[in-house]
């Protein structure tokens, strides 16, 4: 479990990193069930398979082919691996969101596979997760398990410490969501970046506030991130889910209280992805309306 030193850290940061949260073991067990999914998307060209909106469960990288696999989301794996809906559910990550939030149970949101296969395209740009999934309180932790090890090379997560303090920035673009803040807000905040590195079986814990964004992987390892959105059982979700899943609002760690916690936060509605991920969204194809 935590101690009081990283629960400060925390908080003062807005991301935490932790090794060792999973065992070999456990690790092994996702990594195998996220290498048969790679082998089985050679035979599709295009985003595939069907969530609980219809939508493709597996969605492929413009780079993908058969003897180059570029799988690059997996949405709702837990609703097809018992190994990953235990290790969201029912390993030590759980339990220590619930340290990181405090007070009150945590309540399971949705989680996906982002990964980054050796020598593919993928990459992620400068956002804030609460304006992909707003709530009444912004207690919500993204929980980023690594499956595989993650190196300054294969295109780590980076995150700007400290930003979860600062303002909510807009990611839309006249009336489109892009899921990206301004240029100018990189060019005035995202200049200094830390990488979050570790072995597999490590978790990187951030706050739902923090500014973050990732590289391309130019290496030839891989770079896959099991990735658990959890929020304070008094959040209220407002709008849809961009990744329904049977298991939102389960109670994950602690007790329901039966009431509703609010703090002032002003935006935007986000706009739900019609494709597969919100990846189409930062490529400015994705035009669904509100």
């Amino acid at each position: 479990m935590l101690n009081q030193a990283q629960i400060d850290a925390f908080h003062r940061d807005g991301y935490l990193m932790v090794e060792n949260v999973l065992d070999s073991g456990q690790i092994a067990e996702l990594q195998r069930e996220f290498s048969t999914w790679v082998e089985q998307s050679r035979e599709h060209q295009a985003a595939y398979g069907s969530t609980l909106d219809g939508r493709p469960r597996f969605d492929l990288e413009r780079d993908h082919a058969f003897d180059h696999p570029s799988l690059r989301r997996v949405s709702s794996p837990t609703e097809v691996s018992p190994a990953y809906l235990t290790a969201a559910f029912d390993s030590p990550m759980a339990a220590m969101v619930g340290q990181l939030i405090g007070a009150g149970g945590v309540r399971f949101h949705h989680s996906k596979i982002n990964s980054k296969l050796p020598r593919t395209a993928t990459e992620v740009k400068w956002h804030q997760d609460f304006l992909f999934t707003p709530h009444s309180n912004d207690d919500l932790i993204t929980a980023l398990l690594m499956i595989s090890e993650v190196t300054a090379e294969n295109g780590p997560l980076q995150v700007i410490p400290g930003s979860h303090n600062g303002p909510l920035h807009s990611h839309w673009r006249g009336d489109r969501f892009t899921g990206a803040v301004d240029e100018e807000v990189i060019e005035r905040e995202c200049a200094s970046p830390v990488e979050c590195l570790g072995p597999a079986g490590s978790v990187c814990f951030m706050h739902t506030r923090l500014l973050h964004a990732s590289k391309p992987n130019d290496s030839d390892l891989p770079r896959t991130l099991f990735i658990t959105v959890y929020a304070a059982e008094d959040a209220l979700p407002y709008g849809e889910n961009p990744l329904p899943s049977q298991h939102q609002g389960v109670i994950v760690n602690g007790e329901e209280s039966g009431t509703v916690r609010t703090t002032a936060n002003v935006l935007k509605l986000p706009q739900k992805p019609r494709g597969a991920s919100f990846f189409v969204q930062q490529a400015g194809k994705d035009v669904a309306s509100a």
